[in-house]
């Protein structure tokens, strides 16, 4: 039985992992950056304390720090079960142990616990959701999404991933998605469709390998620049 989700849950990644996931440069990280489907991730909490500017989107916000606490603990177990069942379809290289990889998802969500209450206050954790943001046009100059578009193929459709991206594209120069499989570690059935179409709209697309990989052949980001 491959990985699979009812829902998206809360699971949040570490500052490091994001780097690593999108290829995020010194300069990538001056730049205004959108953080898109963040939840509990910790990459805002660290690259605010290094004086960065950043902002993450999430309907997750809508919640206290309390109440998606609550949420991260009703689900760890199972993820964590998931991934044991599923070992294989993961590369125990980076993170070498199913206990291991709930280590650092764990101290990752609990940075990010302990900088929301703040972090909604200075306005840099927004209650929002594609297809539709908040936000003026080019108000950033780089939009990163990681673990929700392609990875949930099965939960929405094509056309609600195309309307994503030109939203995407509309706020931020540049747009970085990864991965580009969905769960059970298959390729998105997205990848080429969304490819295919964005280009043929004039987006400067591209697929561009990166050092990161935890699910199998993980290794992929999509990069979209706004002609």
């Amino acid at each position: 039985m491959a990985f699979t989700l009812e829902q998206v849950v809360p699971w949040g990644r570490s500052f490091e992992e994001y780097r690593a996931m999108f290829d995020l440069g010194e300069a990538d990280l001056a730049q205004r950056i959108l953080g898109c489907g963040d939840g509990p991730a910790s990459f805002n909490a660290t690259l605010t304390r290094q004086g960065g500017a950043v902002v993450s989107v999430d309907p997750l916000y809508a919640f206290s720090a309390g109440e998606i606490g609550q949420r991260i603990d009703e689900t760890f177990v199972t993820v964590l079960q998931q991934t044991r069942e599923n070992a294989g379809e993961f590369v125990w290289e980076q993170i070498r142990s199913v206990e291991e990889l709930g280590e650092i998802r764990r101290a990752a969500m609990q940075e990010f616990l302990a900088d929301y209450p703040t972090g909604k206050a200075q306005g840099r954790y927004r209650e929002a959701a594609l297809p539709v943001l908040p936000f003026e046009e080019a108000a950033f100059d780089l939009a990163v999404c990681s673990h929700f578009l392609f990875l949930y193929s099965a939960h929405f459709s094509l056309e609600f991933h195309l309307a994503s991206l030109r939203e995407l594209c509309r706020v931020a120069r540049e747009v970085r998605v990864f991965p580009l499989l969905e769960l059970g570690a298959r390729p998105s059935r997205y990848r080429e469709p969304v490819v295919a179409e964005l280009s043929a709209e004039g987006y400067d697309v591209q697929i561009r390998r990166v050092t990161y990989e935890f699910q199998k052949q993980g290794n992929e980001m999509l990069v979209i620049s706004v002609p």
